[in-house]
């Protein structure tokens, strides 16, 4: 590795290595001061955030961002800071055998920090996911280095300023920069990594990771199914699932990335999918609260994906209420479109879309739906609609993914005393609330033994006797 690339970040890992020596573990209060300088970064600077955002989307809805990366965060943030104190305290075990319990032996778990954190932040919500992981991060009792995104360059150098504004680089660190220094960051022997971004870069950050055995946690993504059954409110349904695809232009690890309808009621969300598009962006060329896709690059992928399903027999269905020319647009905005009766040949039923293209398939029976689901790998979000009890039993105790919502989409992400994270290529490892300061802590296990040197005790050492041989027989049975 380039030690031109790898040398500044170096010497800051070393320093809040060194530091975190210096001044051991902080107190309840530091954490919680820290958290709340970082709730005022995002109410000091909401303005300069929704303006960076918009600047590197192109056209990026203000009330989107003031909800999803500040709000979020700051609710995050604030639940963080409230229980902190709490989540500190040792959690007490039962000793084994218990009988040492009883005359005074103690069994605990300490939650220490585990230092330094690499956070490598993606960016469709640059601002939401680095300071929402920063909760439990300085919970934990640790410090930060940050790598936010190059593709969001206005919003990397605004966290940059921000940060350095009320933060030494001792305590948080962002590092700003395109793809090598990504790389080079993965490579610091870092106390633990967090890595937030696609599966194909995942593991690139787990092989590097593995040169220093950095623990790592990834949250990564994948193709989020929706099972309509037939008992679903279709109204309601279709409504949430398009609202879910469409904020932030379904640039989001969690939109619904496929749709199961059954057979015969296809036409029925089709049309009141048409409907809450409708409702929700009467216009979407120059409307404030649609989303423009992030780059060029990401725009020519979503047209590529709707080329190759029109290509390969599929029925396509723009939804575009004001029936406006996109094509010589200021930005790039692609309306939202269903992809009816995809066939699996198709690249857009092949790859994670991060765009606001829904596919549809139909199926006959919900077991069809669930070996469907079964047979890909497993997603990062799954979603069904229903009344039915039994059915809802069906989907859950047969299907595999790393979190669920009923009769909506995404929402379980939002819960602060649910974990989030992901199940296989949809990631490892998981954060959210008391479930992100144990993921960034070290579990520390305390064996305290009972002070007198009595029988019990006595009797696990040589030479062995009698009550040894009936002790170990007691355990050796059934």
């Amino acid at each position: 590795m380039d030690a031109s690339l790898t040398g500044p970040m170096t010497a800051i890992l070393a320093r809040q290595k060194a530091a975190h020596l210096r001044d051991g573990a902080p107190s309840a209060q530091l954490r919680a001061e820290r958290i709340e300088r970082c709730i005022a970064l995002l109410v000091d600077h909401r303005r300069d955030i929704e303006d960076a955002a918009n600047q590197d989307f192109g056209a990026r809805s203000r009330d989107a961002t003031a909800f999803t990366d500040i709000a979020a965060s700051i609710g995050a943030l604030k639940h963080a800071k409230a229980n902190v104190a709490k989540w500190m305290r040792p959690e007490k075990r039962k000793t084994t055998p218990a009988i040492l319990g009883l005359f005074g032996a103690k069994a605990e778990i300490h939650f220490q920090p585990k230092g330094v954190v690499g956070v490598i932040s993606p960016w469709n919500f640059p601002v939401n996911l680095t300071f929402a992981p920063l909760a439990g991060v300085l919970a934990a009792g640790n410090r930060a280095m940050i790598k936010p995104s190059e593709h969001t360059p206005a919003t990397s150098a605004l966290m940059a300023q921000m940060f350095g504004s009320v933060f030494s680089e001792e305590e948080v660190a962002v590092i700003t920069g395109g793809p090598q220094i990504g790389e080079a960051f993965t490579h610091l022997p870092f106390d633990h990594i967090l890595f937030t971004g696609a599966t194909s870069i995942g593991r690139h950050v787990m092989r590097a990771a593995a040169e220093n055995l950095v623990p790592v946690t990834l949250e990564l993504g994948g193709k989020s199914p929706v099972i309509l059954g037939r008992s679903a409110d279709m109204a309601t349904a279709a409504a949430r699932v398009m609202n879910g695809k469409t904020l932030n232009a379904g640039q989001i690890c969690l939109a619904p990335d496929y749709v199961l309808a059954p057979r015969d009621r296809l036409d029925a969300f089709v049309d009141e999918a048409t409907k809450s598009v409708a409702r929700m962006f009467p216009t979407i060329r120059d409307n404030p609260d649609y989303t423009a896709l992030v780059s060029q690059r990401h725009y020519d992928r979503m047209q590529g994906y709707l080329d190759d399903a029109r290509a390969k027999g599929a029925r396509v269905v723009e939804i575009n209420p004001a029936g406006e020319t996109l094509s010589q647009q200021e930005h790039r905005k692609i309306a939202p479109t269903l992809i009816i009766d995809p066939t699996d040949d198709m690249k857009v039923m092949q790859e994670e879309i991060f765009g606001p293209l829904l596919p549809v398939k139909t199926y006959d029976r919900i077991d069809e739906a669930v070996d469907y689901i079964n047979a890909h790998d497993r997603p990062l979000g799954l979603y069904y609609f229903g009344a039915d009890a039994a059915e809802q039993d069906t989907v859950l105790s047969e299907t595999t993914a790393g979190g669920v919502t009923i009769n909506d989409v995404i929402f379980h992400v939002a819960q602060e005393n649910l974990p989030f994270g992901g199940v296989g290529p949809a990631g490892m490892g998981s954060y959210h609330g008391v479930d992100g300061f144990r993921e960034f802590s070290h579990r520390k296990s305390i064996f305290t033994q009972i002070k007198k040197d009595i029988g019990p005790l006595k009797m696990l050492r040589p030479p062995y006797g009698d009550g040894m041989r009936k002790y170990v027989d007691g355990q050796i049975k059934r």
